[in-house]
């Protein structure tokens, strides 16, 4: 049975959900990582997207993926259509992987950017990623150079993170230092590693 043992990590947009998938990993958490999954099914069906979406989209025979971020992040039709086209293959990847390490017992990661936004993968533990809006459009803008505007279009994609957070098992703040994120990520291993012996 898919997720048995796994923990959802998400978060909003340039909130950190990266970095502390990489810090649970060098503590020994396996992780399943959505968003490298979405971006090898996007490589697989880039004909398919072109014709969806139009050649333009398309880079020697390749996603054009600043292209069609900035397509999807402006028309919410486009977006929903990507979605409809691209989730249920990157949900069936997820659940094939999650089998897999369900059969080795033990807790581990699912990193799932839009995990709330979906509503799709019945996973009770979550863990939240959290830095407040502010903070959030200044790493994006500096991160993707991208202007105000575009930036604010990205965010009100996805589900406040203020929202997120109240939905969360597990918070983590990274609202300031790297120094600081680490010992909240260490935070988080400790407490699933003392539920996981509890259980």
């Amino acid at each position: 049975m898919a997720f048995e043992y796994a923990i959802a990590l998400t978060g909003g947009i340039a909130s950190g959900k990266s970095t502390v998938c990489n810090l649970l990993k060098l503590y020994g958490l396996r992780i399943i990582d959505a968003d490298a999954i979405a971006r090898r099914i996007l490589d697989e069906e880039a004909a398919a997207i072109g014709e969806l979406f139009g050649p333009r989209y398309l880079k020697e025979g390749r996603i054009d993926r600043q292209a069609l971020g900035k397509l999807i992040f402006s028309d919410a039709v486009a977006r929903r259509e990507l979605e409809a086209f691209i989730h249920p293959k990157i949900r069936e990847e997820i659940a094939r992987q999650s089998e897999k390490q369900d059969a080795l017992k033990g807790p581990y990661i699912v990193d799932i950017p839009l995990f709330f936004e979906t509503g799709s993968y019945p996973i009770e533990k979550v863990i939240v990623v959290y830095a407040p809006r502010e903070i959030q459009k200044k790493r994006l803008m500096e991160r993707e150079g991208l202007d105000e505007e575009e930036a604010e279009a990205r965010l009100n994609a996805q589900i406040d993170i203020e929202e997120k957070r109240r939905h969360a098992t597990w918070l983590i703040d990274n609202s300031r230092n790297l120094k600081y994120l680490q010992r909240e990520t260490e935070r988080i291993f400790d407490e699933i590693t003392k539920s996981r012996a509890s259980n």
